[in-house]
């Protein structure tokens, strides 16, 4: 059975506490067997990679410029694009379900692009809880048991 890929979505400048929560959401995203896909850069996408990767989870930064050395040391695979922000319509797409830590407005296209696809969308301890579809969730471990009942 193919895993299932699920994005961790946030700021490259992240606070210290959003990092903790997309570390402990890569951990868990592992944790089922799901890829996490992210866009490869630093903050909340750093944070989440290297929480999944020491979970043992796969990795996927898709990244904005054509340097597969830009993304975060935590990746997987670096999947350079040249899209600039465009790239978050391809993390909406790539990605079966979506969590946001934080985030400012290239946060809030990704949630608003997978949300217009149909993809759940869970906001860790974020601002987004205002947006229709978005459910809060308090934890890692609440985001994952949202994202499973979505997805079943």
């Amino acid at each position: 059975m193919r895993s299932r890929n699920i994005a961790v979505i946030g700021a490259s400048s992240a606070t210290a506490g959003e990092e903790a929560l997309a570390e402990e959401a890569g951990r868990a995203i592992a944790a089922e067997g799901w890829a996490l896909v992210c866009g490869g850069l630093g903050g909340v996408m750093s944070a989440a990679s290297k929480g999944a990767r020491s979970a043992g989870g796969l990795v996927i930064g898709i990244l904005p410029g054509y340097r597969h050395d830009e993304g975060n040391p935590h990746l997987s695979v670096a999947l350079p694009t040249g899209l600039g922000h465009a790239r978050n319509a391809v993390i909406a797409a790539s990605a079966e379900g979506v969590v946001a830590v934080g985030g400012e407005h290239g946060t809030l296209s990704e949630i608003a692009l997978a949300l217009k696809m149909g993809k759940p969308v869970a906001a860790l301890q974020s601002q987004w809880s205002s947006v229709p579809g978005v459910e809060t969730v308090a934890s890692a471990e609440e985001a994952v048991a949202f994202l499973k009942k979505r997805l079943a």
